[in-house]
């Protein structure tokens, strides 16, 4: 058990791996073939997480190492923060919470405290797995357009639900396709009035883009619960842009949903010592989960 409440260093890992048969690891933990091969006798990580972008599957499976996550729990809770966020970007939730502490209430004006309308508007949703369907779920009570694509699609749909979408919110995974895929060009395809939500992984955005983007007001807004890196540095120019929120990525940050991870995680892992298949396994696209050893 790692004792402390930041993670491991790299050098601390790399220690404690050489002679273990399984690991629970964090996506705060960055498991590589290099740290691989210091774990000659590994055979099961379990990634307290449903993102496994901080684990090298590839080379896990190479080594004959099963690799398990938590999907499906976290759904409903990264879905209800994702419509939070939204909500809170668009009325100016936290600018009209600080305003009250600070007695700067005035009495009712008709032009003051203007947000922007959800009702009606057309949501696009980048990625429509799990958590995106359960976005659109929630969008349809508020009588929302909605539009969605993939990472897969062809540039001419993501483009097309980039120009038309007021809200543009990220549940694609990160991978090398889709690392930065939200980039200056893309932020300048949206809307001088949208809005962009990420609640999916930091790295899907380039943040130096972003916080120039909402600074030239070429989007009116972002909420993240995500960043690259985490935590972000209280320094970093993203804080200083106006109409952002930032969260902690506390998209499945519930007591439920948490101890429903944790479950997982332990599943996964016992059932990797006892040489049974994963409850939950990672199985790269067209590749075989490897052989029990």
């Amino acid at each position: 058990m790692w004792p402390g409440r930041l993670p491991p260093t790299r050098e601390q890992l790399l220690a404690r791996v050489t002679n273990i048969d399984g690991l629970l690891c964090m996506l705060t933990d960055e498991i590589d073939a290099a740290l691989l091969d210091h774990a000659p006798l590994l055979t099961v990580i379990s990634n307290y997480a449903v993102g496994y972008d901080n684990v090298d599957v590839a080379a896990a499976t190479a080594r004959g190492i099963r690799v398990g996550n938590t999907p499906d729990v976290l759904t409903d809770a990264t879905a209800d923060l994702t419509f939070a966020l939204l909500l809170a970007i668009a009325r100016k939730l936290p600018q009209e919470f600080v305003a009250v502490r600070e007695g700067r209430w005035l009495p009712w004006e008709p032009g003051h405290n203007l947000g922007a309308d959800v009702h009606g508007q057309t949501l696009g949703l980048l990625g429509f797995g799990r958590i995106g369907q359960a976005v659109a779920k929630r969008a349809s009570g508020f009588d929302m357009r909605v539009l969605h694509s993939d990472s897969r699609s062809d540039q001419t749909a993501i483009n097309e639900l980039l120009a038309t979408s007021d809200f543009v919110s990220l549940h694609t995974p990160l991978t090398p396709q889709t690392h930065h895929l939200i980039d200056a060009a893309a932020l300048a395809r949206m809307k001088p009035s949208a809005f962009l939500i990420n609640t999916a992984r930091g790295g899907i955005v380039d943040q130096v883009a972003l916080a120039e983007a909402l600074h030239n007001r070429t989007i009116a807004g972002a909420a993240l619960d995500v960043t690259d890196p985490e935590p972000l540095a209280a320094a970093d120019s993203l804080l200083k842009a106006p109409n952002v929120i930032v969260v902690p990525h506390i998209g499945s940050a519930t007591t439920r949903t948490r101890e429903r991870m944790a479950d997982l995680a332990v599943d996964n892992l016992i059932a990797g010592l006892d040489g049974k298949q994963l409850p939950h396994q990672v199985c790269l696209p067209g590749s075989s989960p490897p052989t029990l050893r």
